[in-house]
């Protein structure tokens, strides 16, 4: 059992991993974090380098983060999913499958009323395909 949070460096994905600490805690389950690095076109050279480039600095954004959350008392995992080309929401639901998460924590971001009709892609494919609960996060609206 865990609970899963999908992250990026996007506002509303802060707020996920804050509100994925805070179900880890009130569940006493460990926090599973994982960012989706998707592959750039490796035909040209330099778009490999570029994705290689992104993966590392994801790699070394997470084990600051997880050494973070560690020092508060989190038993936490940062995972960078890198398996292209994997879809976001894929990767992240196949990671709550293999650990038996209990809850699912992602990000959303506000949209318009023509966006309202539908989530976005990966939170779309999370909330329809997951086996477990799935929490939906905004960021706090600023002014």
């Amino acid at each position: 059992m865990a609970v899963v949070v999908g992250y990026t460096d996007r506002p509303e994905s802060e707020a996920a991993l804050r509100r994925g600490v805070d179900e880890a805690r009130l569940r006493q389950l460990p926090l599973h974090v994982a960012q989706l690095v998707t592959e750039i076109d490796s035909e040209s050279p330099q778009r490999a380098k570029q994705w290689a480039s992104r993966l590392q600095e994801s790699r070394q954004r997470g084990a600051a983060l997880e050494a973070d959350l560690r020092a508060q008392g989190v038993d936490c995992h940062f995972q960078v999913l890198s398996d292209p080309p994997t879809p976001a929401g894929s990767g992240l639901l196949r990671l709550a499958r293999e650990l038996g998460a209990e809850l699912i924590v992602i990000g959303i971001r506000r949209r318009s009323p023509v966006g309202k009709l539908v989530l976005g892609s990966v939170s779309q494919d999370v909330v329809l395909g997951a086996a477990c609960a799935v929490l939906a996060v905004k960021a706090a609206e600023e002014g």
